[in-house]
């Protein structure tokens, strides 16, 4: 099964490319597959003949046996398919296929509760009435994964000892992705709940991250575009309004008291981080482009440009 599940990916791999180069396929241009690199993750799919659910809570997976699994949480319905992962660091998961029914909240006034969002690197992000400071998970453990990288390249290739440092510069890795992704889930579950609309910038986060340097760096460390599409989730998944202003518009640059276009712009102006508008009103830049963000998204919901 675990063969014929690689086979199938192989065939919507091709099918996706020919129907990209034909122009069928919405999104950006697919590339034709490749063989997989080589790398630390395994994983492989099963349907529902490859596993069984037993009633003491072990994992039926054929040609294997029962495999003991502590459980994040029930599953809502039988599951389709399980997909069992190997990740770098040595752990094992198993990720079911369920079918879930949305579940809106309870509807909040719409005026005292819509938000903007803007995105950023000083702070992660600012909201109306409040900032989500930046964690910065990858460079607080920077000098330890630093180190680590260093006895992993002194270590001879085909080593023990090469193995055990090439694991605990996997496990650094898994640590750092595990505090982004708890993060990220709890801000944006956050948002959900306290907003009736959500106003957020559509970010062009790959080419934020293209160009090399400290900047692209604090980008991945962010790793806004997760943000992005774990909110756009949940507004969908809870019943929430979310409008995606587009990327052009000059909201760090705007006056939100008289819309004249008079901010710091280019890359110097992203480090001036108030400035005074012609009209005498001096502006906080990550509070006043969430002010723009959130006067621009009314007026697209307003529209019936939103995108729940």
């Amino acid at each position: 099964m675990a063969l014929v599940q690689s086979l199938q990916d192989l065939h919507t791999a091709h099918r996706n490319y020919f129907a990209s180069k034909r122009g069928v396929r919405k999104g950006p241009k697919t590339a034709p597959p490749k063989m997989k690199r080589k790398s630390g993750r395994q994983s492989i799919r099963l349907t529902r003949n490859g596993f069984v659910l037993r009633d003491n809570g072990k994992l039926f997976i054929a040609k294997l046996g029962d495999v003991a699994v502590r459980w994040s949480r029930p599953l809502p319905s039988d599951p389709s398919s399980v997909t069992v992962v190997k990740d770098p660091a040595g752990r094992y998961f198993a990720s079911f296929v369920v079918e879930t029914e949305d579940k809106p909240l309870p509807e909040l006034d719409l005026d005292e509760t819509e938000t903007g969002i803007d995105l950023g690197l000083s702070s992660y992000a600012v909201l109306r009435g409040r900032k989500i400071a930046s964690p910065k998970f990858f460079r607080r453990q920077e000098k330890k994964l630093r180190r680590a990288q260093r006895k992993l390249s002194r270590a001879r290739k085909g080593s023990s000892n090469r193995r055990k440092a090439k694991l605990a510069v996997s496990k650094i890795h898994a640590r750092i992705a595990d505090q982004r992704r708890d993060f990220i889930e709890q801000e944006t579950t956050r948002i959900v709940r306290e907003s009736q609309a959500v106003y957020a910038e559509d970010l062009n986060v790959k080419g934020m991250g293209s160009k090399k340097g400290k900047r692209a760096k604090s980008v991945h460390d962010q790793s806004l575009g997760m943000f992005a599409r774990t909110l756009e989730n949940k507004c969908a998944r809870y019943g929430r309004a979310l409008v995606k202003v587009d990327r052009f518009f000059p909201s760090t640059q705007m006056c939100s008291a008289c819309d004249s276009i008079e901010g710091p712009k280019g890359l110097e102006g992203l480090r001036i981080r108030s400035w005074t508008c012609t009209c005498g009103v001096v502006h906080d830049r990550d509070q006043n482009a969430e002010l723009n963000i959130r006067r621009e998204g009314k007026r697209l919901l307003a529209a019936g440009l939103a995108e729940r």
